[in-house]
């Protein structure tokens, strides 16, 4: 394989990694709960900021990212406990009160940090030689990490026991509790956990990115994106969106720019939204 034709390759896999990472967090949240959780991408904020208090409290980089869970963990059980668990079986509401978060989260990143563009000082962008082509170390580990990710996600899900609880909860939520499963903690938790991948999602990302508070509204748009075209509720759905958004952004920004790669995106959405709602492999 050519120089050329590797890095396409290369940089391909980063883009569909990076939209895996920021991407699961609302799978879990939206795929399994049923709540649109719009406040999604100030999560992802939230662990990128993580980054800039610990940089500028001269703390290790590695701080960043149980400083992010941690900060995510609190706030995700706040907001499921009072806000998110009086709208279950309300998605409209839910969609509202999750949109006004999200307002409000950046807004309060705004007045701790303001409204410029930060940028993380960081020796992880060093290149590593693939032949006759360099290539950021870091953005290599990244993909690795997605893989890693997908492949325990799986055999967590298809299985554990826990897993098995959160199957029986999503296919019939009454007879799981006929049964003994604590559904309202296992939700919870499931909220959590989805906020906490948004946050480190956020920090992993944070040495490749400009950070600003408005940073979040990309990674909700392509999340959802995914989610419409691939389904809710599989990992088969989740991995298919993934493929198919993030494959077409790609390919069409590296002809045509970013803008049209945006525009290819929103069409393909609307098309599933149109001809087939329930996505690549919707939960049955």
């Amino acid at each position: 394989m050519d120089g050329g034709t590797l890095l396409h390759a290369l940089n391909l896999a980063y883009e569909l990694a990076t939209l895996a990472l920021t991407t699961l967090g609302l799978a879990v949240v939206f795929g399994l709960l049923g709540v649109m959780n719009m406040a999604h991408g100030e999560f992802v904020m939230i662990g990128a900021y993580s980054v800039v208090t610990v940089q500028q409290w001269g703390w290790p980089l590695v701080t960043a990212l149980p400083l992010a869970l941690a900060v995510c963990a609190a706030l995700g059980w706040a907001v499921e406990r009072w806000l998110i668990r009086p709208l279950y079986q309300r998605p409209f509401d839910t969609l509202l009160a999750t949109w006004a978060l999200a307002m409000l989260l950046r807004k309060l990143v705004e007045a701790v940090y303001g409204k410029g563009y930060r940028n993380i000082e960081s020796p992880l962008g060093a290149p590593m030689q693939l032949g006759s082509l360099q290539y950021p170390v870091y953005r290599l580990a990244l993909i690795a990490l997605a893989v890693a990710l997908m492949v325990g996600l799986y055999f967590w899900y298809r299985r554990s026991a826990a897993g098995l609880r959160v199957r029986a909860m999503t296919a019939n939520p009454v007879l799981a509790q006929a049964l003994g499963i604590h559904t309202r903690r296992l939700a919870s938790q499931a909220f959590v956990v989805g906020v906490m991948l948004a946050g480190a999602a956020g920090v992993l990302l944070a040495p490749l990115v400009r950070i600003e508070p408005g940073i979040g509204v990309d990674y909700l748009l392509d999340a959802f994106f995914v989610l419409v075209v691939g389904g809710l509720g599989t990992l088969g759905g989740f991995a298919g969106g993934v493929g198919v958004i993030g494959g077409a952004q790609a390919l069409t920004s590296s002809l045509a720019g970013q803008t049209s790669g945006y525009a290819v995106v929103l069409m393909l959405s609307i098309v599933f939204l149109w001809l087939k709602p329930d996505g690549l492999f919707a939960r049955r």
